[in-house]
């Protein structure tokens, strides 16, 4: 089975830069991170394919880069000029050719527990 396991969350000032890693048990078609803050809908953030071009949140365009290390089997996402908006539960997430999370980011069918960003004024 496959199994998500999110690191690298901490607290940041604006501006500032983090990296989120996800270790995970098998390789997967589509593999990508999702982010909630309280009160808010857990949205999408970024999504990376073993058959396709990365695609990315237009929040996030340009400021985060998703990779993937198969021989380390992790999930990286690499973020830069943080903006307090940015703070949220991030979610790492995954699933199998033809589902819905890799048609359209939606609906992974599996995910991590998640790790806490949190971004400062």
């Amino acid at each position: 089975q496959v199994q998500l396991v999110e690191s690298g969350g901490g607290s940041v000032q604006a501006g500032g830069s983090l990296r989120l890693s996800c270790g995970y048990t098998s390789s997967i078609a589509c593999m990508g991170w999702f982010r909630q803050a309280p009160g808010n809908e857990r949205e999408w953030v970024a999504t990376i394919f073993t058959f396709a071009p990365t695609r990315y949140a237009d929040s996030v365009k340009g400021r985060f880069t998703i990779s993937k290390d198969n021989a380390k089997k992790t999930l990286y996402l690499q973020m830069n000029s943080l903006k307090p908006e940015d703070t949220a539960m991030y979610y790492c997430a995954a699933d199998s050719f033809g589902s819905t999370y890799c048609s359209r980011d939606s609906h992974p069918g599996y995910w991590g527990q998640g790790t806490q960003v949190t971004v400062s004024s």
